[in-house]
């Protein structure tokens, strides 16, 4: 697929598409398909330093945000923990002034595991990118600054990974990481009926996520 154009069986079915494409083609960037026309689209969090990236695409509708986002990676040795740290806070202050307006429903790939039930070999990685305590100290502050982890929420206990590496067959042995998420705003809680990691899902070394809510008022 290239550009903003969708595959024929995807239009005709009333999927539109949008983009918020990176700089750098290639590197990073996000996308989301909708079939409800929204109210707005905003690229960005408002930071020329992080927006030249394309992390975040949000898109407005009634009774709430649907916020697409795509974490930077600390990188092997967290040679770039630094600025994912930075976008962490960012982005969070973002989050809570659109949050003022409505509700928030944040999907999209975090770059961390949050808890060690949350990583296969929580000891061995424990100074690596993507679960180093800065990262996951963020986490806490973010989950404590009014929103819900969904899937986690509903499986409280549950030992499931949504990506794992290409090398040395890790999915086959589920060797993982759960860095995928959707967040929602606490106001929402009560509305989730379901969320869900598709691990049976071939495809990439990320697995896709599910999530129901019932936001018809």
């Amino acid at each position: 697929m290239a550009g903003d154009k969708l595959p024929l069986d995807l239009t005709s079915a009333g999927y539109r598409l949008f983009l918020n494409e990176a700089e750098k083609k290639g590197y990073s960037g996000t996308m989301t398909m909708t079939r409800e026309e929204p109210i707005r689209v905003i690229k960005g969090i408002g930071s020329e330093v992080f927006d030249r990236e394309g992390r975040v695409l949000t898109l407005e509708f009634q009774n709430f945000f649907a916020v697409n986002t795509y974490f930077p990676n600390s990188r092997r040795g967290l040679e770039r923990l630094d600025y994912k740290i930075e976008f962490d806070a960012q982005f969070q202050r973002w989050a809570k002034e659109l949050e003022r307006k409505k509700p928030l429903i944040i999907c999209g790939d975090f770059n961390v595991a949050h808890r060690e039930i949350d990583i296969a070999r929580p000891a061995e990685n424990r100074n690596n990118a993507g679960f180093t305590m800065e990262e996951r100290t963020w986490m806490d502050n973010f989950l404590n600054d009014g929103f819900i982890d969904s899937f986690r929420l509903l499986h409280e206990k549950e030992v499931k990974y949504s990506w794992w590496s290409y090398m040395r067959n890790a999915r086959e042995k589920n060797i993982g990481w759960r860095i995928d998420y959707f967040v929602l705003s606490k106001s929402l809680k009560e509305k989730i009926l379901s969320a869900d990691i598709m691990v049976n899902v071939m495809g990439s070394d990320h697995a896709p996520l599910s999530l129901f809510v019932d936001l018809v008022e």
